[in-house]
């Protein structure tokens, strides 16, 4: 290093002198030829490589008379001479040498030639796409994704979830997600749950995470235990997103329209929690077409849609057509529909079927106060087997070949 600075120097200096003909300047820009500036490599060192002597030919005076004008400077017989104390040869420094002493690697040019087993070492990652209709050409690229993909979450689900996908890729799962999962943990939801979960409802991960503790703290307030929180959350995915003024204008909506106590309210919503997610024009148009078109009373209705609240968002042709059968075909009176209105759940095809098996068998009996009664609850929730042998009394070959008959 040493060497370099003497090296350095003496380069410039020389040439700062003026001292060194043109092919002397050119060998000193050849040697110091990439080198790092001087300030920086001299830093607090002074050096005085050499020293320079005059001397004055015989008969010619050093100095003149006052008044007296100068003789030519070709009068002048001047030698120049350069002192150098202890001069060393200094070997030519190879840029390799160069980076040795420096401790460095030196860099490689982007126009460096490789040979061809090198090129097919050489592995590239692929390019993001620049936009892609999927979130699996973004697996690779992102790990948010590549943990929701392990913790059980299905991306071909949640992309056709509106802006969804755009929404986890801007997430940073350390960040952004983690808090959220810690959260559904401590509400209730099973780790075998999160994916499910968040395949349902993957925009709970973009929602402010003191909203949500103040969302569960108002179902707290309202007398929701912790196990009933947890199944609701579950069962209802959506329900935490919800304002907490939305939730209490859903509650209050269903306890002052089917006129429920405070407590049956809150048994509804617990086994049916979607009632406070959906829409509530749905709601009111069953609500009217129970008490309208079907002619049930009030407090009918109110029985109905506490015993069976799914029916307060079933489809109304569906209701309407599975009503008119039972009703108007089997002559099933309206107080008889209040006490088993779970028969709306059921396919109107099994309920046909199997109306029509018994009328073949003469044992279609409906009313509570003759023999053989058979309740709408046997006829639509037994499993075919049971229904053949215990309320048909007939074999599952005898039910199966009158069904290719009709």
């Amino acid at each position: 290093m040493a060497v370099w600075a003497r090296q350095a120097a003496r380069c410039g200096w020389l040439s700062a002198a003026g001292l060194l003909g043109p092919r002397s300047r050119s060998g000193a820009a050849r040697v110091c030829r990439g080198a790092a500036p001087l300030p920086a490599l001299l830093s607090g060192h002074r050096l005085l490589p050499w020293r320079l002597h005059v001397s004055v030919a015989d008969g010619a005076q050093p100095s003149r008379a006052k008044g007296e004008g100068c003789a030519p400077r070709s009068s002048l017989s001047v030698a120049v001479k350069q002192e150098q104390a202890a001069p060393e040869t200094v070997s030519d420094l190879s840029t390799a040498k160069l980076y040795e002493d420096w401790d460095d690697v030196p860099p490689s040019s982007a126009l460096e030639e490789i040979s061809e087993e090198e090129a097919v070492k050489i592995i590239a990652d692929p390019l993001l796409p620049p936009q892609s209709s999927t979130l699996r050409d973004y697996v690779d690229h992102s790990e948010t994704l590549t943990k929701l993909v392990h913790l059980g979450v299905d991306l071909s689900q949640v992309e056709k979830r509106q802006k969804a996908g755009q929404l986890l890729l801007t997430l940073d799962f350390e960040k952004d997600i983690t808090k959220i999962l810690l959260f559904l943990k401590d509400v209730g939801i099973e780790d075998n749950q999160l994916g499910p979960f968040l395949t349902k409802n993957p925009y709970i991960l973009g929602e402010d995470l003191e909203a949500l503790e103040t969302r569960v703290a108002y179902l707290k307030s309202k007398k929701f235990g912790n196990a009933e929180i947890a199944q609701m959350v579950s069962r209802a995915p959506y329900l935490l997103l919800f304002s907490v003024e939305r939730l209490d204008n859903r509650l209050g909506f269903f306890k002052n329209e089917l006129g429920l106590s405070v407590k049956k309210t809150k048994d509804l919503v617990i086994r049916f929690p979607r009632l406070l997610t959906g829409k509530l024009e749905p709601v009111k148009e069953n609500l009217q077409v129970c008490q309208i078109e079907f002619g049930f009373q009030r407090n009918e209705v109110q029985q109905i849609a506490f015993k069976t609240p799914k029916i307060l968002t079933a489809s109304k042709k569906r209701l309407r057509q599975t009503f008119d059968y039972l009703h108007n075909i089997m002559g099933i009176p309206h107080n008889m529909l209040t006490r088993f209105p779970q028969v709306f759940n059921s396919k109107l095809l099994r309920i046909k079927e199997r109306h029509m098996f018994l009328i073949f068998l003469g044992r279609a009996q409906y009313d509570p106060t003759q023999p053989s009664y058979i309740s709408l609850d046997q006829l639509v929730s037994l499993p075919d087997e049971v229904f053949c042998t215990e309320i048909a009394k007939a074999s599952m070959q005898d039910f199966e070949k009158f069904l290719k008959t009709i």
